[in-house]
């Protein structure tokens, strides 16, 4: 929907030769050539055969074609030398920018927000993530119909509200438009409303709730296999989670948390996304506790951060939740594998003097350990140890005392037994309530 047909695009997925051309940014925090990786892994996440990668220094983007006139004939030049049908501009064009360079280089444009939509269309395997894409792409494509429709020309007529004579083609087409993404908002409303349900059943429980956030790739859906033993998709690859998943987990001294994984961000993430996928990003606003994600291996892995920060701060949720309450963020360093012994060392060091970071590897296991052990201190944060004691036939109370809070100790004491327990203020009010 990024300006092909459906036919068109599947095309594009079967390994069409694509060229990337990036405008460098004087501002960007970050590296070129790990800007091109990254366009590169967004192309080749829906299946494109990267010819060739340029990038050039704008001193002036252009209206009519972002490049200047030189740099559009070396983007021609390269698509024709290496028979490319798609040029990748790893930037947002204007519709009008997109048709001016498709007439340049006689070959498919596509910008990156309609890359990143086709990988989210082509990703989402939800009914809810489904909507969310189609919302997204309704919107890019609202604004593209000048160029996507050859039978402008065309008037038809109508009867009430499908429109009355001579209304042109164009205007149906977006009037069609309005019409289905309303109908979505208020199906992804409804979906809203339904978490929120959800939510508030888990509030009840009351179970604590970890959302992993982090930009793609970082490896969050292999920390949540490594920490739930579940299989969700975790490879080497971009958006490889589009949809929210969560299991059930247990932690030293909580039997029963959940743990959350969410779409991972990108830089430059489409406008049209940030609206649409909101209420998957919601479960954090739930959270307990988020923990950030980050592949401490790449060499942008700090402006990486501050692309998640930024896209937390823009849908509301980033540390101040609305109450005014600060939702605690613990950075897990990650891919400690990737490293070499000498920086290994280095970012073991580093975390030790960071507060409020862990490094792990999800993919070795190392300092997962450790990690499990603070989210849940920071989970009990404010537990209280409590002797209590029950009868030693209460077998029921002893079970539930296990599950909810943290046995330190036990002594039998006659027919009573003695328990040193840790338990949070919720759990021992619920515990008040049993006695």
């Amino acid at each position: 929907m990024s300006g092909f047909t459906r036919e068109e695009t599947d095309e594009v997925r079967r390994g069409a030769r694509a060229v990337i051309a990036m405008p460098e940014r004087g501002d960007s925090l970050r590296d070129s050539e790990a800007r091109l990786d990254e366009a590169s892994g967004l192309a080749a996440a829906i299946g494109l055969d990267v010819v060739d990668r340029m990038a050039f220094r704008l001193r002036q983007p252009k209206p009519a074609t972002l490049f200047g006139s030189g740099q559009v004939e070396q983007i021609a030049l390269a698509a024709r030398m290496h028979e490319a049908e798609l040029v990748v501009v790893d930037a947002a064009l204007t519709p009008v920018q997109q048709q001016n360079l498709e007439k340049a280089t006689k070959a498919k444009v596509i910008d990156r927000t309609g890359l990143i939509l086709e990988i989210f269309g082509e990703r989402a395997a939800t009914a809810e993530g489904r909507l969310q894409v189609e919302l997204a792409h309704l919107d890019y494509q609202a604004g593209r119909l000048v160029r996507s429709w050859t039978h402008l020309e065309r008037q038809r007529g109508g009867f009430g509200f499908l429109g009355g004579p001579g209304e042109t083609q164009i205007e149906a087409d977006r009037r069609l438009i309005r019409d289905r993404m309303a109908k979505i908002r208020r199906e992804l409303e409804q979906v809203r409303k339904t978490r929120g349900l959800h939510r508030a059943r888990r509030e009840r429980a009351p179970w604590p709730v970890v959302a992993l956030v982090g930009y793609t790739n970082a490896g969050k859906s292999t920390l949540f296999n490594r920490l739930t033993g579940a299989d969700v998709m975790a490879e080497n690859l971009l958006f490889a989670t589009l949809d929210p998943t969560m299991r059930q987990i247990a932690l030293p001294g909580i039997d029963k948390a959940i743990l959350s994984d969410t779409v991972g961000f990108v830089s430059d993430l489409p406008t049209q996304l940030v609206a649409a996928f909101r209420a998957t990003l919601e479960e954090v606003t739930a959270a307990d506790l988020i923990l950030h994600v980050r592949d401490i291996a790449h060499p942008d892995t700090e402006a990486q951060r501050a692309d998640v920060l930024a896209v937390l701060a823009e849908i509301g949720i980033g540390p101040e939740s609305e109450e005014g309450v600060a939702t605690p963020i613990l950075e897990v360093w990650n891919k400690l594998d990737a490293l070499d012994p000498e920086e290994h060392a280095r970012v073991l060091a580093e975390a030790a003097r960071t507060p409020d970071v862990v490094p792990v590897s999800a993919l070795t296991g190392e300092g997962v350990s450790a990690l499990q052990r603070e989210v849940a201190d920071r989970l009990l944060a404010g537990a209280v140890v409590h002797e209590i004691i029950v009868p030693v036939t209460d077998g029921e109370m002893v079970a539930w005392l296990h599950q909810h809070g943290e046995v330190i100790e036990s002594a039998l004491d006659g027919e009573k037994l003695r328990l040193d327990v840790r338990l949070s203020p919720d759990e021992w009010s619920r515990f008040q309530t049993r006695r």
